[in-house]
């Protein structure tokens, strides 16, 4: 009969484990919610263990942010092959994919991380690093649509485009995670459409986004995404008239 013997891991191979066990935690409930001793336990070891690791749950919280933050922004990378409707698809699937596995945390980082109590100079700390996170990831995203669109340096009115759409999605996704009452795959299109309509919106009021729109537009299949947005308002419009 042998014992089990509890195997010893070096220093950075112990905080990935703390890391991925409070990122699994926080993406289950609000980080407020879930306590050390809970970290601890999932992780099999001691409360003080973890204190050896990081100074407190918001460090740890940090770090655990870090690496969502990363995830999330991998997110939005997409081969540059086929029909531009196609890869925007495929990019609003990975990233309800994050927004349903990481519900709560998300919805967390998105507003703001946790509650620190006020006057406190980690809350400082804190609400600084989630907003440089979640400013890297939407840059990121920015960096991503443009590589997709071949533009390396957008007019003004297509970097409000970009931009907006972006925001759109995180509120998009944050109204979804509130009782999720619309089918996800319907959102994921509409985005995609939502992308295409502000496009067509400010080109009617600039040549160069007019450009760029005729360009987007010219190697999209008849059943792709922005073809299928054509065709809905085509058949809306005679009801309009």
């Amino acid at each position: 009969m042998t014992t089990g013997v509890r195997r010893r891991m070096g220093v950075e191979e112990r905080r990935r484990q703390l890391i991925g066990v409070a990122l699994e935690l926080f993406s289950q409930r609000s980080p407020d919610d879930v306590s050390i001793d809970e970290i601890a336990s999932a992780a099999g070891i001691s409360r003080p263990l973890v204190y050896h690791y990081f100074p407190g749950k918001l460090s740890l919280y940090e770090a655990a942010l870090k690496r969502a933050a990363d995830d999330l922004a991998d997110r939005f990378s997409e081969p540059h092959e086929g029909p531009l409707g196609t890869r925007l698809h495929q990019v609003m699937g990975r990233f309800f994919d994050f927004v349903d596995e990481h519900g709560p945390g998300f919805s967390a980082l998105m507003r703001g991380g946790p509650a620190v109590p006020a006057g406190e100079a980690s809350a400082v700390n804190t609400a600084s690093t989630t907003t440089a996170l979640i400013d890297s990831v939407r840059q990121a995203a920015y960096e991503q649509i443009l590589e997709h669109l071949g533009i390396s340096e957008p007019p003004a009115r297509l970097e409000l485009v970009v931009r907006s759409w972006i925001s759109l999605a995180e509120a998009t996704a944050l109204i979804w995670l509130d009782g999720r009452r619309i089918p996800r795959p319907e959102l994921e299109m509409q985005l995609v459409h939502d992308f295409a309509a502000l496009t067509a919106v400010s080109a009617a009021y600039d040549a160069e986004m007019a450009d760029v729109l005729r360009r987007l537009l010219a190697d999209e299949p008849a059943d792709g995404p922005f073809g299928d947005l054509i065709g809905r308002l085509t058949a809306l419009a005679p009801q309009l008239s």
